[in-house]
């Protein structure tokens, strides 16, 4: 199968993955906090892992092939670079408004929620901007693993996927209680993981014209960094919140395990 073709599927299952959060206002009044902790434990274990065994490595070693002695301390560059880049993004949305802080999932019951529909209308609107602004990297990520082939490409779509649920519950949860529509809320939780399929082929597109070994590598390490900061920032607090410290490092564990054994399996 072409390459481009698997990165565009890979990278739209991944972005469409915030429609599931969306069905949740299907079948559920309120997530359920254990699995949600698992879930985003075992999407940290399994971004952390790809990304310091494999992603870092690659970006390490397509560096040094192709500028020689530079080539290591540039990906190390690339690496904290893509962490400052997504801390930059993070820090132009404001908190309240910040898919990282979805603490109105466990905090607010259905009276509360319902009392005020036109400040949850908003919330889910502004959330689902937040969220397309920080798909982007994640496309990326899931994009340029693909051009790899399936066996980077399957775990980081799979760990991507898992961690946009939520995002899509974050969406769909305020947008419902503000409209009590649930084909609406739906449909918003859906649509904003649209941006991550979008900005992955936008990007692969301006890059396209200078693609080279070097800029691959520097590429690998930035998102490593990406994914790296992702985890520590969003996922494993947001585990320990819904469910606790036992349950997220469960996840992160068995995050890692099903990694290791997949790239095993792939080698």
């Amino acid at each position: 199968m072409n390459h481009e073709f698997l990165a565009v599927g890979m990278t739209l299952i991944a972005g469409l993955s915030t429609g599931i959060g969306g069905l949740i206002t299907y079948f559920s009044r309120k997530p359920n906090a254990r699995f949600l902790s698992i879930s985003l434990g075992f999407s940290a274990g399994v971004m952390l892992y790809v990304s310091m065994v494999e992603l870092f490595a690659q970006s390490k070693e397509t560096l040094s092939a192709a500028l020689g002695g530079s080539g290591y301390p540039i990906a190390v560059l690339s690496f904290f670079g893509g962490m400052l880049a997504i801390a930059v993004i993070d820090r132009l949305v404001p908190e309240y408004e910040n898919p990282h802080e979805m603490t109105y999932l466990d905090g607010a019951g259905e009276d509360e929620l319902a009392a005020n529909s036109g400040k949850m209308m908003r919330m889910g609107l502004i959330t689902a901007l937040a969220i397309t602004i920080h798909n982007f990297p994640e496309g990326m990520a899931t994009f340029v693993s693909a051009l790899q082939g399936e066996e980077l490409a399957l775990p980081i779509t799979m760990a991507i996927a898992i961690h946009n649920i939520p995002e899509g519950v974050a969406v769909a949860v305020p947008i419902f209680y503000a409209t009590r529509d649930r084909k609406k809320a739906f449909w918003y939780s859906l649509l904003s993981g649209l941006s991550e399929p979008f900005g992955a082929i936008l990007g692969y597109l301006l890059l396209r014209p200078f693609m080279s070994d070097t800029l691959m590598g520097v590429v690998f390490g930035a998102i490593a960094g990406v994914m790296v900061y992702i985890s520590l920032d969003e996922l494993l607090p947001s585990a320990e919140e819904y469910g606790g410290h036992h349950q997220a490092m469960l996840g992160l564990i068995a995050g890692m395990a099903v990694m290791a054994v997949s790239l095993l399996l792939f080698a």
